[in-house]
């Protein structure tokens, strides 16, 4: 987490950094989400997430066959995790409120639950008790599973004023003492994982070389190292439409983002004094060959993933690549939407870890449309045998700080130079 993700990229070296070398201003903190480690996953009046829903109803899609429902049981040892902060020297401590621990039913009429505040307001007590800000994210993918079993969660356009009055709940019992709000964290992990290659709940989309099992942290199992094909394949999971669903689950992504920030600016951030912005991920995409269509390639890649939720709430827009190869399958903004959206953050967050090579790879004509046709690219880890970077810790990711540089100038450059907090990198 930073206050100047330059300073990040220009102290970077491969000899040994120490906190000395940031600016005095510089924040470091911890980031964890809700349904990872809290536990507690129907005490005090919780009721079920997606997560909750899926991992226990489903163990074999997580490699361990495990869950969430006792963690590492945060909701009783907060004091202990945060005194491990304190004495790591740590600035903030990210965190996400899990929806139903405060809205059971998934929305403002069936109540607020007062032991969930309670709970949240301990938590952040606690940490500034010990100098320790509270940057809070909303939602951190535990969609309600009364909401997503109502109406299909996200899919539909009823999320957003059910997601806006979660939201407004959070400001009016936190805000006194949260001065960093962010909405939604990595809307495109949600979007991707949980409507596009279905290994996340709501389990909708496609496989390509059959499901990829996952852990409870959300981290694949299994994903491919070397040549990381994103080629068609005809199963289709249950429920599923793989060319129109992940688009119409990410525009109320959008739509219920900027309908928080609507709320906060109007009726909350004068007197609270805080600013609220919106996490995404991306990596950075980098030509296979040095060609016109692999620069093409990768140049849709970054579209598609950073630009597809970042353009919209700069601009109020999609990137003009994704409008003319998705088509009338894109959701489109009404002028309302436009004004709602557009410039609706006060700084972005940004989550990168790796970074791909980029090919070409035309779509066979006749073949039904999906993400990753749209985009007609083909995603690889190594070239000539040589990996694009030094092995991560996560069997999906090469450490290549290079890829980190080159986004944040690509969105100086693009996007208006807006403010970025990193609220997570690593290995």
């Amino acid at each position: 987490m930073a206050s100047s993700a330059g300073a990040l990229v220009s102290r970077y070296s491969n000899s040994k950094i120490s906190r000395h070398d940031f600016e005095p201003d510089f924040v470091f903190g911890a980031a964890t989400s809700a349904y990872q480690i809290e536990g507690a996953y129907k005490e005090d009046g919780k009721t079920f997430s997606i997560w909750d829903t899926y991992s226990i109803t489903k163990p074999a899609k997580i490699s361990d066959g495990s869950n969430g429902c006792l963690a590492i049981d945060h909701y009783n040892k907060y004091k202990e995790d945060i005194d491990l902060m304190k004495k790591l020297g740590l600035d903030a401590y990210r965190f996400s409120i899990a929806w139903t621990r405060i809205l059971p039913g998934g929305r403002l009429s069936g109540g607020v639950n007062r032991e969930g505040v309670k709970f949240y307001n301990d938590v952040i007590d606690y940490a500034l008790s010990k100098g320790i800000q509270p940057y809070v994210t909303i939602f951190h993918w535990d969609t309600p599973t009364f909401l997503q079993e109502e109406y299909g969660g996200f899919a539909s356009p009823r999320i957003v004023q059910d997601f806006a009055e979660y939201a407004e709940v959070c400001f009016f019992e936190f805000g006194d003492r949260v001065k960093h709000w962010i909405t939604i964290n990595e809307s495109w992990t949600y979007t991707h994982h949980g409507y596009i290659t279905g290994d996340f709940p709501p389990n909708h989309g496609t496989y390509t070389t059959g499901p990829t099992e996952t852990t409870t942290s959300g981290a694949p199992k299994n994903k491919r190292n070397h040549r990381c094909t994103r080629g068609v394949d005809p199963h289709v999971l249950s429920g599923s439409n793989p060319g129109t669903e992940p688009y119409l689950v990410a525009h109320h992504l959008i739509l219920a983002h900027a309908a928080a920030v609507e709320i906060y600016r109007r009726d909350y951030k004068e007197a609270q004094k805080g600013i609220i912005g919106v996490t995404h991920v991306s990596m950075w995409f980098t030509p296979l060959e040095d060609t016109e269509e692999d620069k093409a390639a990768a140049s849709r890649a970054v579209d598609f993933m950073w630009g597809w939720f970042l353009a919209p709430i700069v601009r109020g827009e999609y990137p003009p690549v994704m409008r003319e190869r998705v088509g009338d399958r894109l959701p489109v903004f009404t002028p309302e939407q436009k004004k709602l959206i557009t410039q609706s953050f006060d700084f972005i967050g940004l989550n990168y870890y790796t970074t791909n090579y980029v090919t070409y790879k035309p779509t066979p004509y006749g073949t039904p449309p999906t993400y990753y046709t749209d985009q007609e690219a083909d995603f690889l880890t190594e070239r000539n045998g040589v990996p694009i970077g030094d092995k991560g810790g996560s069997p999906w990711m090469f450490v290549v700080p290079e890829g980190f540089y080159k986004l944040i100038v690509h969105t100086y450059e693009e996007y208006e130079d807006p403010l970025i907090y990193v609220t997570e990198n690593g290995n």
